[in-house]
Formats: structure tokens, C-alpha cells, sequence
């Protein structure tokens, strides 16, 4: 901008991170700069910030009052989390016009460092929606005597971070629905849908693994399908406003009349995405996952499984109790049909591991084994002293079978 002598007015923030993206979240420290660069000398009665952070939401609805009469109701609401003011230069007074009390600027380039601190409450993710926001920015304000202030805004992001590793978003999550067609007199067979994903707590750029049995036995072609929606929501005066929108999807093979299909982990990825926001009270984005069935001719048999869109990934420890646990139980309870009927007994322990690798990791470790121990943990250490013991017999007779277990059933004959 060229205003007079104020040739530009720019504000800089102190990143806290390395792409130099101005980033925070509740309780961090926001710091910067506001740059002034002027041709010659000027008087300034003052140089301001003021800092704000807020949710709003505004829509509106056309009403009709009568015959011929219409009128349009407006919906607004608003959430402020913190307003914050400074002077940098000058005095709080911007009407007063008098000579004196002014402070003298030379020409060149100036820089004001600002700094304040976010509420340790939870704030909002920073977020744009059809029908409201989630904004949060940093306004500089230049007053001169005899002129219009010169004015500067700049936003930043606040990320309301959520934790994938919590036990409730590390829950596996599941269901399963049917659906009975009908045409005239005649009835068609059942189409099954039963899936299950690993867990409720995902992040950007992470992909899905999907488990699902998809069983036709109606007359007709179906098509089984997966999306990932995202569902913004606002609220203001008593009522709501819903946006749907789809973010991801796959498409599985085509599946004729007494077919059946098992996905088996097949991966749907999730985009980059804004994180779910869960506790602002005017706008909530929430996402789920729609495992679905595309029935031509008749309403889709579909069931959703919530998601949570986090921030802090998931941790390798949490990652692998979470996967073990529901990889088994998905494996060997639920999509047991994947299992042979009688397994290949597995390689002997000679084959695998010799006498000598045997004895030289049973071997006394050194000093430096001994602090890589220490740093890692007991974990680590138990996983060296058992790493090379030979394994339990093999034996193809289960000696505890599942006595309740039967075979599955099959498609009713037409």
C-alpha cells in the first residue's frame, strides 16, 4: 500500500514451527512483528494491535407470511474467545487532534514487536464453512493527526489438538445390516452387509482399512461402495443448519445374484482435511465412514461408523496394541472365512534359527548394549531375552475347539 509517506504497512509473525507457517493452539505465545516503511518524516498520534479469535455463524431462510407476502429471516450467532488490545506507539486517545502528545517517525524501515497469550481454555480449530468460521487474527492500526488511519489485518491458524491415542478413539469400530427386497407378490433373498474398520481415530493423509463381507442373494447386480463424509453443522437461534460433503470413495467389484465379496483391509485414504471440531458450541464437523451397498431400482442398504479427524498421529506403541488386538479379532473371529480349513504346519526351529545364532545372542551383552537397553526400556529388554527361544510344539488338533461355532449358512435356493 501507498499511502503519503507510509509506503507499507506489514505484520510478521514469529513461527513456532519449520514450514514457517503461523501456526498455534490454546496457551501458546503468539509474537511478531508489525513492519512500518515510510518515505519521510511523520507525525503519528498512534500504532495499535488488537487481536481477536471468534466463531461465527450466518445464514438466512425465505419465510412466507401470507399469500402474497414473503420475507427473509436472518440466522446469526457468534462465539468470541479472546480479544486482546496494545498500543505500540502513542496513546490510547485518536480523537484528540492537538499538537502535542505526537510521536516522530523518520524515514525508513521500522519494526514493532507485539506478543500475547492465547486463553488455556479449549479454542476452536481455525475453520471456513458454507454457513460460518472459525477465524482468528491480528489487526494493525496506524493513526495520524488529520488522517484516515491507515489499517492492516492478517490471520493465523489455531489447531485444537486431538489425540488419536485415547482408548475411545482407539476402539474398533463395527456393524452389520440386512436387506430383504420385494417386487410385487414376489420376495427376493437378503442382501448382508457386515464391516468393520480398526479403529475411530484417524489423521489426514492416513488410509482406512476396511473389513466387509457383502453377501447378494437377492436377483439383482449390486455394487459395494465406501465414502468418507463430512458433516458441518451450525446452530443459532434454536435452529440448525446441516452441510454434507463428500471428501473420499472407492468402488468394489460388481456383485451378481448369490455372490459373495470380502474386503479384507482394503484401504480408503483420507485427504487432507480440517480436523474434526467437537466442542465449539455454534459449529461442530463431524466425519464418518459409509460403507454402502448401490442396489439399482431400490434405496442403498448402507451403515456408517463414526470417525474422529485428530491432529496428533498415532503413536508406534499405540499402533501396535490397537492393531494386534483388532487385527485378531477381525481375522480370526469375524472374517474367519479367509482361514483354511487345515493349515500347513509351520518350518521347524532349526530351519529358522541355527545352534550358533542361538548361542551368540544368548551371549552376555556389552556396555553398550547395556545403555541402548536402558534407554529403550524394559520392553526392549524382554524382547532380546526371549527373542531366540524356540517356539511351543505344533500340533493340528485344536485342543480347545470352539464347540458352538457351525457352518455358515448359504443363499436360499430361487
Amino acid at each position: 500500500m501507498v499511502l503519503g509517506k507510509v509506503k507499507s504497512l506489514t505484520i510478521s509473525f514469529d513461527c513456532l514451527n519449520d514450514s514457517n507457517v503461523p501456526v498455534y493452539s490454546s496457551g501458546d505465545t503468539v509474537s511478531g512483528r508489525v513492519n512500518l516503511e515510510v518515505t519521510g518524516e511523520i507525525r503519528v498520534k498512534s500504532l495499535k494491535i488488537h487481536a481477536r479469535g471468534h466463531a461465527k455463524v450466518r445464514w438466512t431462510e425465505s419465510r412466507n407470511a401470507g399469500s402474497n407476502t414473503a420475507y427473509t429471516q436472518n440466522y446469526t450467532e457468534e462465539v468470541e474467545y479472546f480479544n486482546h488490545k496494545d498500543i505500540l506507539i502513542g496513546h490510547e486517545r485518536d480523537d484528540d487532534n492537538s499538537e502535542e502528545g505526537f510521536n516522530t517517525i523518520h524515514s525508513g524501515r521500522h519494526e514493532y514487536a507485539f506478543s500475547f497469550e492465547l486463553p488455556q481454555t479449549p479454542l476452536a480449530t481455525s475453520f471456513e464453512g458454507r454457513h460460518g468460521s472459525v477465524r482468528y487474527w491480528v489487526k494493525a492500526e496506524l493513526h495520524r493527526p488529520w488522517l484516515l488511519p491507515v489499517k492492516l489485518k492478517k490471520e493465523f491458524t489455531v489447531f485444537e489438538h486431538i489425540d488419536i491415542n485415547t482408548p475411545s478413539l482407539l476402539s474398533p469400530q463395527a456393524g452389520t445390516k440386512d436387506k430383504t427386497l420385494c417386487c410385487w407378490f414376489c420376495t427376493s433373498g437378503p442382501i448382508s452387509l457386515s464391516a468393520k474398520i480398526e479403529r475411530k481415530g484417524y489423521t489426514p493423509g492416513e488410509s482406512i482399512q476396511i473389513f466387509a463381507e457383502i453377501e447378494n442373494c437377492s436377483s439383482r447386480m449390486v455394487v459395494p461402495k465406501a465414502a468418507i463424509y463430512q458433516t458441518q453443522a451450525f446452530y443459532a437461534k434454536g435452529k440448525m443448519k446441516e452441510v454434507k460433503q463428500l471428501v473420499a470413495n472407492l468402488r468394489g467389484e460388481s456383485l451378481s445374484s448369490g455372490k459373495t465379496e470380502t474386503w479384507n483391509g482394503k484401504l480408503l485414504k483420507i485427504p487432507p482435511v480440517s480436523p474434526s471440531i467437537l466442542d465449539c458450541s455454534i459449529i461442530r464437523v463431524e466425519y464418518s465412514l459409509m460403507v454402502y451397498v448401490d442396489i439399482p431400482g431400490a434405496m442403498d442398504l448402507f451403515l456408517n461408523l463414526p470417525l474422529v479427524i485428530g491432529t496428533i498421529p498415532l503413536h508406534p506403541f499405540g499402533s501396535r496394541t490397537s492393531s494386534v488386538s483388532s487385527q485378531c479379532s477381525m481375522n480370526m473371529n469375524w472374517l474367519g472365512l479367509s482361514l483354511p480349513e487345515r493349515p500347513e504346519a509351520p518350518p521347524s526351529y532349526a530351519e529358522v534359527v541355527t545352534e550358533e545364532q542361538r548361542r551368540n545372542n544368548l551371549a552376555p551383552m556389552s556396555a553398550c548394549d547395556d545403555f541402548e537397553r536402558a534407554l529403550q526400556g524394559p520392553l526392549f529388554a524382554y524382547i532380546q531375552e526371549f527373542r531366540f527361544l524356540p517356539p511351543p510344539l505344533y500340533s493340528e488338533i485344536d485342543p480347545n475347539p470352539d464347540q458352538s461355532s457351525e457352518d455358515r449358512p448359504s443363499c436360499p435356493s430361487r
